[in-house]
């Protein structure tokens, strides 16, 4: 199930609210959660809602075992169990076959592959379920006794299949003690309908038009529509993601979780290095503090150092799918992280602000190639698209694939309108004026126009990917 569905929108929201507000206490309300919450995963997956319900189980038992041992040995030994267990899992359902095929091809062996069906979000709950072993283990959170407790903490559904990924530390509190305001539901339902706004109206959208170029080779679509598909990939996955976090935050804080940020207007970043700080933001904070730091982070030799950022680099680009084409993207990212830093950072020449952000967009643009392409030999080709290898493209193709249509103009203008902090800084102009009161009936007002038209695009079955699931 997701939340752009009929089935979420008009039969599981409605339900779970009336019956989650109508339980008293915490006690009652954590139960109804995570008991919605399996019904929530069993939707689409009712198979692997065992897999996440053993897990939960296993981990549960370690964290207690972790929790209430003195012996320093014994936790790392417990710690090492938990981390080794949890990442078996992960490596065996989403890179058996990924292995398979590469021995394969190194041995000429022909192994065949395994029936394995990727369970839906497994890179999120997993991370997650290993935030709170180690957070045990360090002491940054207190061992959770109550299985259902730490059940509504892994299993709860407004972040279960497509993130952010949230800390065990960062709810911890909010289990077993959350409060529920009038505000706090008004914001989240806002949150919400913005994000689904966002997926439905934009993302969905520039996904059609991307779809319906690189469905062509680029010897056809030329660099016309090369560019016009990278830069509306470029909009479709940050919609498609962001605007899932923002349902995930919405729906948090009606519930009264207080769920971080995961997206900080990325595409305003004036260089690789800040655009990583605003985009997904909960798994570059996991990988800093769960993985660069352990391994030593800055506070080693520079050899040892340079190691430590492609490691990290390599995995990120690896949690994102078992595919080449990830780990080149995710190591094109620690090479030009290094690059600023022991190149860029110690030139001393003053850079206008519009030369470094058109610097960081165009590294981040060829990025989404690199990153939507699973196909290796491709990428060249595509590149060569892009700089007029294959001459400069016509509005016939366009016209062709059917891609110049008003929705898709209106949706592109749109999506590079709400990419940079517009809405905020007109926000905080009006909040002390006389228009305030106005603005804000007004703001409120086109977000239900935005939401009821997302509602018609989703009746009307109009095409509804969602990328992160396969993450």
């Amino acid at each position: 199930m997701i939340f752009a569905s009929t089935e979420f929108l008009f039969v599981f929201l409605p339900i779970f609210i009336f019956i989650y507000f109508l339980m008293p206490g915490r006690s009652l309300k954590n139960t109804a959660l995570f008991c919605f919450s399996v019904i929530f995963y069993a939707w689409g997956e009712p198979v692997y809602v065992f897999l996440i319900l053993i897990s939960m189980l296993a981990n549960y038992i370690l964290g207690l075992l972790i929790g209430n041992t003195k012996s320093r040995i014994y936790k790392k030994l417990l710690l090492s169990s938990a981390i080794f267990f949890n990442i078996a899992v992960i490596g065996y359902f989403k890179y058996t076959n990924f292995i398979i095929d590469n021995i394969n091809s190194l041995t000429g062996l022909n192994i065949s592959e395994r029936n394995i069906a990727l369970p839906i979000g497994i890179s999120f709950f997993t991370f997650q379920i290993i935030t709170y072993v180690i957070d045990v283990y360090r002491g940054d959170a207190v061992v959770q006794k109550n299985p259902i407790y730490l059940g509504s903490y892994i299993f709860a559904f407004p972040q279960l299949i497509a993130g952010p990924i949230v800390r065990y530390q960062t709810v911890a509190e909010e289990i077993m003690s959350r409060k529920t305001s009038i505000e706090d539901f008004s914001y989240g339902l806002r949150r919400f309908m913005t994000g689904f706004s966002k997926k439905v109206l934009i993302a969905n959208n520039m996904g059609t038009v991307v779809d319906a170029i690189l469905n062509h080779s680029p010897e056809t679509y030329g660099m016309l529509g090369g560019w016009i598909a990278a830069v509306g990939y470029t909009l479709q996955i940050y919609f498609d993601f962001s605007g899932y976090s923002d349902m995930a935050i919405g729906l948090g804080r009606m519930l009264g979780f207080h769920y971080l940020e995961n997206f900080n207007y990325p595409y305003i970043s004036k260089s690789v290095t800040e655009f990583w700080r605003r985009w997904h933001i909960s798994l570059s904070t996991f990988f800093r503090d769960y993985v660069y730091i352990p391994m030593g982070g800055n506070r080693v030799s520079s050899v040892r150092w340079i190691l430590n950022i492609f490691t990290v680099w390599f995995l990120t680009g690896l949690w994102h799918g078992a595919s080449w084409n990830f780990v080149v993207w995710g190591l094109y990212y620690g090479i030009l992280l290094l690059f600023e830093k022991l190149v860029l950072g110690r030139i001393n020449i003053a850079v206008p602000a519009t030369l470094k952000h058109l610097y960081a967009i165009f590294c981040i643009v060829i990025g989404w190639i690199l990153f939507r392409q699973e196909n290796l030999s491709m990428i060249p080709k595509m590149l060569c698209g892009l700089f007029g290898g294959y001459g400069i493209g016509n509005v016939d193709f366009l016209v062709y694939v059917q891609v110049i249509r008003v929705k898709y103009i209106v949706a592109f203008a749109v999506g590079i309108a709400a990419s940079v902090p517009i809405i905020p800084f007109l926000s905080s102009k009006l909040s002390d004026s006389p228009l305030g009161s106005f603005a804000k009936i007004a703001g409120d007002l086109l977000l239900i126009s935005a939401f009821l038209l997302s509602i018609g695009f989703i009746l009307l079955g109009s095409y509804n990917p969602f990328i992160y699931f396969k993450f």
